[in-house]
């Protein structure tokens, strides 16, 4: 079971990876300023229900921490979004359905933590973005990686510490 996991995540990584790699060719159609990241990914049948989700974990420092580890680590969020959460959109040139600038504050304001956690759940249809759980995430790690994304769009140093 767990080999067949692993195999899971490896392969989820290399089409991430050929994704991307797709995406700095240029073949996207959006760029990352473009209104289209402030659209909702959840369907509209479903987003009351996930914009009702609360965060069970307070953000505290020591959360963020561990959210943070998460994202650098066994979730790979960092390959996508970049160390500073900025969603590779500062390579001059590169196009396409972007990975989110977490530093975003009008997309920070946007999407409720019920929502981010629906995409962690189901994939983000219409970009290249995988669910993650429960295949790599918890439910508990994907709500501890929420906690670190909100930090990207706070002015204080936990996202960059």
């Amino acid at each position: 079971m767990i080999l067949r996991i692993l195999s899971l995540i490896k392969e989820n990584f290399q089409i991430a990876s050929a994704c991307w790699v797709v995406g700095l060719v240029g073949c996207g159609l959006v760029h990352a300023a473009d209104q289209e990241v402030l659209k909702p990914r959840v369907p509209p049948e479903q987003i009351q229900e996930a914009r009702a989700k609360m965060n069970p974990f307070p953000s505290t420092p020591e959360n963020i921490g561990k959210g943070k580890h998460i994202f650098h680590g066994k979730a790979f969020c960092v390959t996508c979004h970049g160390p500073e959460g900025k969603g590779l959109g500062d390579i001059p040139g590169l196009r396409g359905k972007l990975p989110r600038n977490f530093t975003d504050k009008t997309w920070q304001a946007a999407r409720t933590d019920g929502e981010l956690f629906w995409i962690l759940q189901n994939g983000s249809p219409g970009t290249d973005m995988a669910s993650f759980i429960p295949l790599v995430l918890t439910e508990d790690e994907a709500w501890l990686v929420i906690l670190y994304v909100r930090s990207f769009g706070n002015d204080t140093k936990a996202a960059t510490e």
